[in-house]
């Protein structure tokens, strides 16, 4: 499994824009009108909005917190220091947490059977893979210090505990936050847009025209928001 997590590392994040683009395959429905009635939309609406939210909500705090470098060395996992403050306080990997929460939020707000039944669990074994990596990485080189940190701390479960003391010993730093998550923020953004439109016209009331115009309108806003986020950051007018 090592070896598995340490290949998958090099590609995860092609592997997570195309588990997002698959968002968009023809699939049977999870919730239909024939079982819930004619407003069964609002089911995935409401269910998958509310967890993709917590998901990032999950990693706001987590990078506004205490953030870990999660890009590696050369592709290979590589860390310079063990991060156990901030929300690594109560789970070990809640940047992933944040992640799988995300993908399955916006997975049942697509009403997709195939990316919550098919690709979410192939998504799960990915990052079961690729946090095996790392922790061996990081055992190899911590040792004890990794392993009691293991014991304190669950692998996957958030243990809320104690999350006030963790506020209140902690500044959250809004412009590492913004600057760390601007692409994060733009794709999930732009795919909640695109999903709520597209996959559910009874929010223009089958309007096409309608639709097609706050397509653009919310697409071209979202874009302008990055661009500028992206020449604060390059230029330096703004660092974390």
């Amino acid at each position: 499994m090592v070896s598995i997590g340490n290949f998958f590392f090099r590609y995860r994040n092609v592997l997570f824009i195309f588990l997002y683009l698959t968002l968009f395959i023809p699939s049977p429905r999870i919730f239909t009108e024939e079982a819930l009635g004619q407003n069964y939309y609002i089911w995935p609406i409401i269910l998958g909005l509310i967890i993709t939210v917590s998901g990032q909500l999950i990693r706001g705090l987590t990078i506004g917190l205490a953030y870990i470098v999660r890009g590696g060395q050369n592709k290979k996992v590589y860390a310079d220091h063990l991060v156990t403050e901030g929300i690594f306080r109560h789970c070990r990997n809640p940047l992933y947490v944040g992640n799988i929460l995300m993908l399955l939020g916006v997975g049942i707000l697509s009403n997709s059977i195939l990316f919550v039944g098919v690709l979410m669990p192939l998504f799960l074994f990915i990052y079961q893979a690729i946090v095996l990596a790392e922790e061996n990485f990081l055992r190899n080189k911590f040792g004890k210090d990794f392993e009691m940190y293991c014991q304190r701390v669950n692998r996957w479960w958030i243990n809320w505990k104690g999350i006030g003391r963790t506020f209140q010993g902690m500044r959250f730093n809004i412009r590492r936050w913004i600057l760390k998550e601007y692409n994060t923020q733009f794709i999930w953004l732009a795919g909640i847009t695109l999903i709520l439109l597209l996959y559910y016209p009874q929010i223009t009331n089958d309007d096409h025209d309608l639709r097609n115009i706050l397509i653009a309108v919310f697409l071209a806003a979202l874009t302008l928001i990055y661009l500028f986020v992206r020449y604060l950051k390059k230029s330096g007018k703004m660092v974390d």
